[in-house]
């Protein structure tokens, strides 16, 4: 069986090596970045990753992620409980308007995991590790060899790397690109000759800033609905962690470099936390001490880039995974789970000794039905926002069926909870509510009697207001 090499370290990269080599395949991650066999997590948090942006940064472990490791790698689901990641019940912890808390089938499926991305990376590192996977840190992949045949693309031989013994080559019949949004294997195949790889990008208009606390008494305000908001000129989200730890993220539009920039202070991002309706809970006096400054993430796009073009290959024996191949707004938490979906499908595919000359082509089947569907659902949820921002008629309608209909049908009708909860957690497609007579019915029977409900507490002040505690902060 081939050897396979794989650029890149973080979630797509070790989760790729654990399961190729779980499967027998001789496999090398190299990563840029030194992975130091930390002790603890909190040694793993506090030790910086260049090459992991977003290490600081809120993230969502969702269900669809937490089953495929029940299923295929039950030791690493242990390893990340032993370590103090906590799953999330959904059905065991609904909002209090729901009279049918009955069980039904599917609600074991309904848990996601609680946890910092540092701890998740430690855990998977240790287990890559563990399972034979060869992990060279502090080694940048330089350049693709490629070897060019007669006819047809060219065929990947390996990869040269730059590490702590100087410039190498690492032969191998297989590359998997991880290496992130900062992938330069685009770059690599038109230098060398080959067809650039399409890619669609889209902006996603916002900036991204995130802060870390540990609760004092290492407990967690009652959590009886939704944890986050949108303002239209402000998103926002709570998100428990393991060990008594919590973050909080505040998602700017771009356009709003005036929040944007007082929100950057400890102070302002505080004061504006203090000030929202679901985060401030967690902001009281007392409660929590900080572990970070803010972190900000700017410059995001969605980016779905393919290795084939008009049905072929643009390289025999190189695929794509993670964020190399498929990029979404990192607001909507999913990239770490379709990473590892694409991850298994990747060691899948080469385990079951498919041809060089299919690979690349049956890896990007598995991402146009598994992976893409949810970029599309990014960019388009992307859009309504602008939208609704810019008061477009349509962008208002489908902004009331959200809040008045749907919103308040999750809280209050337990089919509609469910259902919402699957398509959030990717274990649904996004088209699937949508798409059911019945759960819509349901939705659109709430729209039509927000009337007659009491008008919703509001999720935080108006942006002037908002604007002036920050100021005076």
């Amino acid at each position: 069986m081939a050897r396979v090499v794989v650029i890149g370290g973080g979630v797509a990269g070790l989760g790729c090596a654990l399961w190729l080599a779980r499967a027998g395949v001789e496999v090398t991650v190299v990563e840029r970045d030194p992975l130091p066999d930390h002790p603890d997590v909190e040694a793993a948090f506090a030790s910086p990753r260049r090459g992991v942006a977003q290490l600081r940064h809120s993230h969502a472990f969702l269900a669809r992620l937490r089953n495929l490791l029940r299923d295929r790698a039950p030791d690493v689901l242990a390893g990340l409980l032993a370590a103090g990641a906590t799953e999330l019940r959904f059905t065991e912890n609904m909002p209090p308007g729901i009279e049918d808390r009955a069980a039904r089938a599917g609600d074991t499926d309904l848990v996601a995991l609680a946890c910092r991305r540092a701890t998740f990376d430690w855990v998977l590192l240790r287990a890559a590790r563990a399972s034979g996977a060869d992990i060279r840190d502090a080694t940048a992949a330089t350049g693709l060899v490629l070897e060019h045949l007669p006819t047809g693309p060219p065929r990947v031989r390996g990869v040269h790397v730059s590490g702590p013994g100087g410039d190498a080559t690492l032969r191998a019949g297989i590359v998997v690109d991880a290496a992130g949004n900062r992938s330069a294997v685009s770059r690599w195949l038109v230098d060398a000759g080959a067809a650039e790889p399409p890619a669609r990008s889209e902006d996603c208009g916002i900036v991204y800033l995130s802060r870390f606390w540990r609760l004092y008494d290492g407990g967690t305000p009652r959590i009886d609905g939704p944890i986050g908001g949108d303002l239209g000129y402000l998103k926002y989200g709570v998100f428990v962690a393991d060990n008594a730890t919590f973050s909080v993220t505040l998602a700017v539009p771009t356009e709003d470099a005036e929040l944007r920039g007082l929100l950057r202070s400890s102070r302002g991002f505080d004061a504006a936390a203090t000030a929202l309706r679901h985060t401030a809970p967690w902001m009281v006096p007392g409660r929590a001490a900080p572990l970070t400054d803010v972190a900000v993430m700017a410059g995001l796009r969605s980016v779905h880039r393919h290795l084939v073009r008009d049905g072929a290959p643009l390289a025999l024996g190189l695929c794509s995974i993670g964020d190399s191949a498929v990029r979404t707004n990192p607001l909507y938490g999913r990239g770490c789970s379709l990473a590892l979906v694409q991850a298994a499908a990747v060691a899948d595919i080469v385990a079951a000794g498919t041809p060089v000359e299919a690979l690349t082509g049956a890896v990007e089947d598995v991402t146009d039905a598994e992976v893409a569907p949810w970029f599309e659902a990014s960019v388009e949820q992307d859009r309504m926002s602008r939208a609704a921002r810019e008061g477009e008629q349509a962008a208002t309608v489908y902004e009331s069926i959200l809040t008045d209909g749907l919103l308040p049908a999750v809280r209050s009708d337990a089919t509609v909870f469910r259902a919402f909860l699957r398509g959030f957690n990717l274990l649904d497609p996004p088209s699937t509510l949508l798409a059911d007579p019945d759960l819509m019915a349901r939705v659109t029977a709430t729209w039509n009697a927000r009337g007659e409900r009491p008008p919703e507490p509001p999720l935080g002040p108006p942006r002037d207001e908002l604007l002036g505690m920050v100021r005076s902060a």
